[in-house]
């Protein structure tokens, strides 16, 4: 009995049964080592195609055009390359950014520094909207333009449509237009009495503040209040002068239109809004940070940051 016991356990059906587990055992660590081969292989291939990618040493150029200056506009600017950097993209290593400032000298100067960076053959152009994106728009139609912080990029003549936007265009948008009328409002329940509001506006050929300021016309009346829109230099001996005019005409608050340019002149627009004593509400916190009243609007500086993303995938 014993035997035949001991014959079913180490008998030769027992033996079969054992060399095929150790056949399998040995395929599959086979099969092991050439999972790990071929995976040895890819990562090998991958990093060999990424350090040929660096050795290239190609450096893609950004354009950034803008119409204020660059002290004004730093705290952006440090945001948009900020997040590059975050990115993969360092200046100097592999990208060079052209920048390019129209220190307030209008379309025109804009117009000259676009066709500027198209000469140079930059891979995309940054853009802040409105004025800048419609001057760059016009001197090339294949290199990728990106805004920043375009108001209506349909009323602009920016994009055919949201929905098809077609052309060289894309971006972002600071809802400038909308929320003008907000802020309206938000200006109306901060001074109850309030009659009579000023709305600063730069000089602009190009029509872009006549369409942000088209929807405050309309609501004005609606919160039974009166525009005395002041037209003005954004320098600061243009910003006195429009001052004294909002004094003038017994203005009982002050607004200005979104621009670049008034927010590059933030910290003497805070000034003398003080010096006047004139209640004022800004399209961007920045000016609240300089010791503004208050704001309503959109995080330019996030919104900076979202463009280097566009850039990126460009």
């Amino acid at each position: 009995m014993k035997k035949i016991l001991r014959r079913r356990f180490f008998g030769p059906q027992s033996d079969n049964r054992k060399s095929k587990t150790c056949a399998e055992q040995r395929r599959s660590i086979e099969n092991l080592k050439l999972v790990g081969i071929v995976v040895i292989a890819v990562a090998f291939t991958l990093c060999g195609a990424r350090a040929s990618a660096q050795q290239t040493g190609k450096i893609f150029r950004i354009g950034f055009l803008d119409p204020s200056n660059a002290s004004g506009i730093a705290a952006l600017v440090d945001a948009f390359r900020q997040e590059l950097s975050k990115l993969g993209w360092i200046e100097g290593k592999n990208i060079a950014i052209e920048y390019r400032f129209a220190e307030s000298k209008g379309d025109e100067r804009l117009k000259e520094l676009a066709a500027d960076l198209v000469r140079l053959k930059v891979d995309v152009i940054v853009v802040s909207g409105g004025p800048t994106a419609l001057a760059a728009k016009g001197a090339t139609t294949t290199i990728p333009i990106v805004t920043t912080a375009s108001g209506d990029p349909v009323a602009a003549g920016l994009v055919a449509s949201l929905a098809r936007p077609g052309g060289n265009v894309t971006g972002l948008s600071n809802l400038s237009f909308e929320l003008n009328t907000k802020r309206l409002e938000v200006l109306k329940d901060a001074v109850p009495k309030l009659g009579r509001v000023g709305i600063l506006r730069g000089r602009s050929p190009s029509g872009s503040v006549d369409l942000q300021l088209k929807e405050l016309r309309t609501a004005a009346p609606a919160l039974k209040l009166k525009l005395e829109e002041i037209e003005t230099q954004v320098d600061p001996k243009g910003l006195e002068s429009a001052f004294q005019t909002a004094k003038q005409k017994q203005v009982g608050a002050i607004m200005t239109s979104a621009t670049r340019l008034f927010f590059a002149e933030r910290r003497r627009l805070v000034e003398l809004a003080g010096k006047y004593r004139l209640p004022a509400i800004y399209h961007q916190k920045e000016f609240v940070d300089e010791g503004g009243l208050m704001s309503y609007g959109v995080d330019y500086v996030d919104l900076y940051r979202r463009a280097a993303v566009y850039v990126d995938k460009i």
